[in-house]
C-alpha cells in the first residue's frame, strides 16, 4: 500500500464517507493494466498508461495526483549525475509507468543522454551497491533518509526546473465503453471520490495518522509531504500533463499527444 493517495482514500476506510461500488487496492501498474483490461470501470491510472490508451478512456475532471515541483517520492538514486549518465543502466522499478517515463523524458530531453533502463524488483538494493536506479513511493522516502543527498535526484524538481510545469503522476480516468452505459454511476463514484478528498482536507490529522500506521515517519513529515502534494486537476495541473504528453511524443513513447483537458467536465456537477 502506498501512503500518496491516502488523502483520497482515507474517508472510506474510516466509513466517514461511503463510496457507491466495490474499492480495488493494488499498485499502480496493476491498477493500470485491470483499467484497460476492463477489470475496472474506473480507476487512478498512471499519467503515462493513460496517455497511452486515451481513445479507449474518458479523463475525468478534479482529481489528480501530482505535485507544484518537488514530489519526494518518485526519485533517482544516483552516484553520477543526471547529465553525466550516457551509456549507464539504470534499474526501473516496474511499480510506476509515469515516473519510468518521466525518467526517460528528464534524461533524454533535458540532459541529451541515452541510458540503458533494466527492470528490477528490488531498485532499492541496486541503489544500495551504489548503481543508479528509480525509486518510487515509500521506497523513494526511504531513500531520502538512507542516501547522501547529493546522490537523490527528485523527479518533480528536475522537471519543474526545466518545464517550470506542474507533474502530473495519475489521473482518474473511466473506460469509455462503461462511461457511455451508465453515466450516472461514474457520476456517483466521482462525486464520492470529492467529497472524500474534501473530507481529509479538513481531517489531515486523522489522514497523517492512517499514513503512520502503514508506513511511521518522524513526526511532522506527513504534514510536510501531503503539502508538497497536488490532487487538484485543475489548470495548472491539465498543463503539466499537456506537456508531459508532449514529451512522451518527443521521446516516442506514446504514438500521439492526446488531449490533456478532462472530456466529462459535467461528471461532477451539481
Amino acid at each position: 500500500m502506498y501512503t500518496n493517495d491516502l488523502p483520497v482514500y482515507t474517508a472510506f476506510d474510516v466509513d466517514a464517507i461511503g463510496y457507491p461500488g466495490s474499492l480495488h487496492a493494488d499498485v499502480p501498474a496493476k491498477l493500470n493494466a485491470m483499467l484497460v483490461s476492463g477489470d475496472l470501470d474506473l480507476s487512478p491510472i498512471s499519467a503515462f498508461a493513460w496517455a497511452q490508451n486515451a481513445d479507449d478512456l474518458v479523463l475525468l475532471p478534479d482529481l489528480c495526483i501530482g505535485a507544484r515541483d518537488e514530489v519526494v517520492s518518485v526519485v533517482l538514486v544516483s552516484p553520477t549525475p543526471p547529465a553525466l549518465l550516457g551509456g549507464a543502466t539504470i534499474a526501473l522499478t516496474s511499480e510506476s509507468a509515469s515516473g519510468r517515463n518521466l525518467l526517460r523524458v528528464v534524461l533524454e530531453r533535458r540532459y541529451g543522454v541515452q541510458p540503458r533502463y533494466v527492470d528490477s524488483d528490488q531498485p532499492l538494493e541496486v541503489a544500495a551497491q551504489g548503481k543508479p536506479a528509480l525509486l518510487i513511493g515509500d521506497s523513494a522516502i526511504d531513500a531520502l533518509e538512507r542516501f547522501p543527498a547529493d546522490q537523490v535526484y527528485d523527479l518533480g524538481t528536475l522537471w519543474h526546473e526545466w518545464t517550470q510545469q506542474q507533474t502530473v503522476f495519475a489521473v482518474w480516468a473511466a473506460r469509455r465503453d462503461a462511461y457511455e452505459r451508465d453515466p450516472e454511476a461514474i457520476r456517483e463514484c466521482m462525486h464520492a471520490l470529492t467529497d472524500s478528498y474534501t473530507w481529509s482536507r479538513s481531517h489531515m490529522d486523522v489522514v497523517v495518522a492512517a499514513a503512520q500506521q502503514v508506513r511511521p515517519r518522524a513526526p511532522g513529515f506527513y504534514e510536510s509531504y501531503y503539502g508538497k502534494l497536488n490532487f487538484t486537476f485543475h489548470s495548472a495541473a491539465q498543463s503539466g500533463l499537456g506537456a508531459f504528453c508532449r514529451e512522451l511524443f518527443a521521446i516516442g513513447a506514446i504514438s500521439a499527444v492526446p488531449h490533456s483537458l478532462p472530456e466529462a467536465i459535467g461528471v461532477v456537477s451539481r
